[in-house]
């Protein structure tokens, strides 16, 4: 097999030196030929590339762009593969072999690419060489066929792109609209993928990339060619290329099943599946589905999930109950008018011990809160106060909203995007603060794990008085203390109702002498209301059979001045203990 390597230039004529002695050096003669289209440079590379006798040159009388060279290059490409390689690259030792083997090893595969030190899109892996040798030394070290490391992407990044050519005759060759360069790379892989092929990511690969160096020289300049390309993306294809085919890692690393689990995962706001995808290269079982309001990301998620478009504020979910290990919300839960609401309705398709993964923006972070203490609350089209954010929260209402939507078992880590700057008027109020406020305007963003629980269930029938002590205490028995009173307490009865609820919970654990499990309801209970006489006599008795009489006696004074008529009979009660220590219990009061 003949790969076509085509190599765009203009000026850098240093870089171009450096990538093409690589190719001579470490891909075997015959199975390559190299193409060079360059865009009129001055640099004396025009004259050079005329004085090497193993490249197919074209040399343009103008800068017809990256796009246009690519064509030009693919129209007289005689391979049965086509490579797109930037000029500021090194190969490295096995690379086109590698690669060709994995474009070849199925059908299906219709482009691959490799890893780099330098790359958007997480095709850049951590390096630690500080030469050129290093680099080699590192990459052949690294470059070791393996394809339990390919992994399938939504698009692969343009600086080292091998397409088979029958798969580029049937989708077309690059799109020239985004001239002179940028989004036509997102563009092919977008075409590929429609057509019913994958794109790969050879992570047992790896060339040296620099980076931008035809772009790179103006900054200002370069970042408008990308919003406007980026621009064009969106009106040809209905969506943004950034946004929505970004993948979440920070999200993916939240789940911590056994890699052969077949899991199954639903995403809400799914976009174009990045993060589905990343989650199947890593749970090769798992069964994805996603959540998508627009129908161009759908399209492009429906190739790898089942995507559906269900309005998750207006309508309950179309899958089963007890379905899902995973619902994510990736920066969503902000865009809801009632995200408590929804966080409860998805509940109920969980299985047990299925979790909720999301991010949520903090409103606390220094930015905000700065600007807040300026006088000033502006709106972005990103980020925080992103103007199509509905709903704000701390950690604080981060916290409640999932105890009350009915999880538990909370893990809650920060982001971090900037420091708080030393001009910022925070450090002025700061010494008034508790250092655990502090740490929270350094959070950009928290990443939520939590798991579902059943015990609104279980209180129900605690209420209902449809369960004995040993049922009530059975069903509570997975739980911690501190677990059931969080529920009780952010739960959606009323305050008399939970009072009444921790009361019935402290007893179930008395009457089977689960004495450790007892004084915390009973307290929770007193801090709800303390003025409650149930509370106060139980904490009383409770006290009292401890052993604890000091403390007891002060509840059973406040028990007197609540209600002399329930002080009277505990203390009948407890003279009665006296008489018959194991015959007396805690009581439910009427």
């Amino acid at each position: 097999m003949k790969t076509s390597i085509i190599i765009l230039t203009f000026n850098k004529l240093d870089y171009t030196i450096q990538c093409i002695e690589s190719i001579r050096q470490f891909t075997t003669p015959g199975t390559y030929e190299l193409i060079v289209i360059d865009n009129l440079s001055t640099d004396g590379t025009q004259q050079w590339l005329m004085d090497q006798d193993d490249i197919i040159s074209i040399l343009n009388k103008e800068n017809l762009g990256f796009p246009k060279g690519c064509n030009q290059g693919i129209e007289i490409a005689t391979g049965e593969a086509i490579l797109l390689l930037n000029n500021d690259t090194i190969v490295t030792e096995k690379w086109l072999d590698n690669l060709t083997a994995c474009l070849n090893s199925d059908k299906k595969i219709g482009a691959v690419s490799c890893v780099t030190n330098n790359s958007s899109y997480a095709q850049s892996i951590p390096t630690s060489y500080n030469s050129l040798e290093e680099m080699h030394s590192f990459s052949r070290e690294y470059n070791n066929l393996d394809s339990s490391k390919w992994e399938e992407r939504l698009k692969l990044v343009g600086f080292c792109y091998l397409i088979k050519k029958s798969v580029i005759k049937e989708v077309g060759t690059l799109d020239e609209r985004f001239t002179p360069g940028n989004y036509e790379d997102d563009d092919l892989s977008v075409r590929i993928r429609l057509a019913g092929y994958k794109l790969i990511l050879c992570k047992d690969t790896f060339i040296h990339h620099y980076g931008s160096v035809s772009f790179g020289s103006n900054s200002k300049s370069f970042n408008h060619l990308l919003a406007e390309n980026a621009k064009k993306f969106e009106e040809k294809w209905g969506f943004n290329p950034d946004y929505s085919q970004f993948i979440r890692n920070d999200i993916v690393t939240v789940i911590d099943n056994d890699p052969m689990d077949p899991i199954k995962v639903l995403e809400i706001g799914c976009a174009c599946g990045g993060t589905l995808l990343k989650i199947k290269s890593i749970y090769k079982n798992s069964s994805l589905y996603g959540i998508e309001l627009n129908k161009a990301s759908a399209q492009i998620a429906s190739l790898i999930a089942d995507v559906r478009n269900d309005d998750i504020e207006s309508n309950s979910l179309s899958y089963p109950e007890d379905y899902f290990d995973y619902i994510i919300f990736g920066d969503v839960l902000e865009h809801l008018h009632d995200p408590w609401g929804v966080l409860e309705r998805v509940k109920k398709h969980l299985k047990f011990n299925g979790k909720i993964i999301a991010s949520i923006p903090n409103v606390m972070h220094h930015s905000v809160i700065d600007s807040l203490l300026r006088g000033s609350w502006d709106y972005t089209k990103s980020g925080i106060l992103d103007q199509t954010h509905i709903r704000f929260f701390t950690l604080d209402g981060i916290r409640k909203m999932m105890f009350q939507a009915g999880y538990y078992r909370l893990n809650i880590f920060a982001k971090s995007v900037t420091k708080l700057s030393e001009d910022s008027l925070i450090h002025k109020i700061a010494p008034f603060l508790d250092e655990n406020v502090l740490v929270q305007f350094n959070a950009y963003q928290y990443i939520v794990s939590a798991s579902k629980h059943n015990l609104d269930e279980v209180f129900a029938s605690f209420m209902e008085q449809t369960l004995e002590a040993v049922s009530i205490v059975q069903k509570l028995e997975p739980y911690s203390y501190d677990e059931i009173i969080k529920a009780v307490v952010f739960g959606k009865e009323k305050n008399t109702d939970k009072v009444e609820l921790l009361n019935l919970i402290g007893i179930a654990n008395f009457e089977l002498g689960k004495y450790d499990r007892v004084l915390p309801y009973f307290e929770q209970s007193y801090y709800l209301n303390q003025e409650d006489a149930d509370t106060l006599y139980n904490l009383s008795y409770f006290l009292q059979v401890i052993g604890e009489i000091e403390q007891s006696k002060v509840f059973m004074s406040r028990l007197n001045e609540v209600s002399p008529i329930i002080y009277e009979e505990l203390r009948s009660v407890l003279s009665t203990k006296n008489d018959e220590p194991n015959t007396i219990s805690v009581q439910k009061r009427d």
